[in-house]
């Protein structure tokens, strides 16, 4: 057989290439690429290294913590049973109670009858609120971002869609409700007491459930909530980022439920004031639209959480979970409560007055975020690189100028 040319050698190692590769043929040489690459051995994570015990304490402590895991709710629950419109008296009516059990004219039964008579469609609805939200959050599309480099060297990735959400959850209720007429928000103003206790209740299932999933498998903890001590470990905080699959907790926790829930419980108390009046006072509008005003530009600006020490560096235990399940949207619903309650208009200098604070309070606080928000993702961003700043123990820095050394 006559020896083969050049071109004939090249069409046949052309035809034996499939998917990128070189096989190898009888008349043409063996490629390097069919060489399996070595590929570099797995990196072993110490864990013991990463999660270094706690040996310090914030807010008090153990006893503070178990303080506050103890008192918070109380307080919750004495401001939803004790403000209606009757009166907002709720220490009153709390040193009252104490003044009869001291005297001993306290009847365990009617206390008994307020653990009783509490409604348990209450948990119901608020936990159908929550998985109705979370549901949009992971079915929704949106971007997806990266977080801060975490100690582990990992960035985890989070799928910003908050407006996208909320904008599906509102026209599937109001698609829902639609033939009910104002049923739904008259109702939740009439038990706005035992929605409270639900959200408390909520909480604490949330905080027990991450902080014993903590235990299990190789988590990254946090560098405040791994003391040893369960009480305070469960208020602070142990996990850094607990997660279902690609759903963070935290993440969805931090802005959604709270946020939304208070603007949901404000619109409520607005339409039951429209039911009473006719009408909606101009002081429920400014305290509606204002508010509502703020949540949406948490949630337009969902990305910047992603650098606060909330999601950071902060642990998801009680603290947050209570925090934004149920101390966010329950306390702050009081001043649309207490007008839903005791309607009252302003005059046109009060209303003026309001607009410019808020403006003004708002231009601040936008001014303020933003840009700590940019010097943390880039500090050599030509709009913060002239800022001065303090370098911390831990490595943060701390903005000494701008916005945040005017006071």
């Amino acid at each position: 057989m006559p020896p083969k040319t050049r071109r004939e050698r090249k069409a046949e190692v052309a035809v034996s290439t499939t998917g990128g590769s070189t096989r190898a043929t009888q008349s043409g040489p063996v490629s390097s690429s069919t060489v399996p690459a070595q590929q570099a051995p797995p990196v072993t994570l110490d864990y013991k290294k990463l999660n270094p015990k706690t040996t310090h304490y914030e807010f008090g402590g153990p006893i503070g913590a178990f303080l506050m895991i103890t008192i918070l709710p109380c307080v919750v629950i004495l401001f939803a049973f004790g403000c209606d419109n009757i009166g907002y008296t709720p220490f009153h009516r709390l040193w009252a109670i104490a003044s009869d059990l001291i005297a001993g004219r306290f009847e365990w039964e009617f206390l008994w009858s307020l653990v009783t008579s509490w409604k348990a469609v209450a948990l119901l609805w608020y936990a159908g609120f929550v998985a109705q939200l979370a549901t949009f959050s992971i079915a929704m599309p949106g971007d997806t971002v990266e977080g801060t480099r975490l100690r582990d060297g990992t960035r985890l990735s989070y799928k910003v869609n908050a407006l996208s959400a909320v904008q599906t959850m509102t026209t599937m209720t109001l698609m829902s409700v639609r033939g009910q007429g104002l049923k739904l928000p008259l109702w939740v103003h009439a038990n706005f007491a035992h929605i409270a206790v639900a959200s408390v209740i909520f909480s604490f299932i949330v905080s027990i459930g991450v902080y014993v999933y903590s235990f299990f498998g190789k988590r990254l903890l946090s560098l405040g909530g791994n003391t040893g001590n369960h009480i305070y470990d469960f208020m602070i905080g142990r996990e850094l980022n607990p997660r279902i699959g690609n759903f963070d907790l935290k993440f969805f926790t931090e802005l959604r439920p709270g946020l939304v829930g208070w603007v949901v419980l404000n619109i409520c108390m607005a339409l039951k004031q429209y039911v009473d009046l006719g009408r909606v006072t101009n002081s429920m509008i400014l305290v509606v639209l204002f508010q509502a005003w703020y949540v949406f530009d948490a949630l337009w600006n969902e990305t910047s959480v992603l650098t606060t020490m909330d999601i950071t560096s902060d642990g998801f235990g009680f603290m947050l979970a209570f925090g934004n399940f149920c101390w966010v949207p329950m306390m702050y619903c009081l001043q649309a409560r207490y007008l839903a309650d005791f309607p009252h208009d302003l005059n046109i200098w009060h209303v003026c007055a309001v607009i410019i604070l808020q403006c003004v309070g708002y231009r601040i606080f936008r001014g303020a975020n933003s840009q700590k928000n940019t010097f943390r993702n880039n500090p050599e961003n030509p709009s913060v690189k002239d800022l001065t700043y303090i370098q911390t123990k831990s490595g943060t820095r701390l903005i000494t100028s701008g916005w945040w050394g005017m006071f």
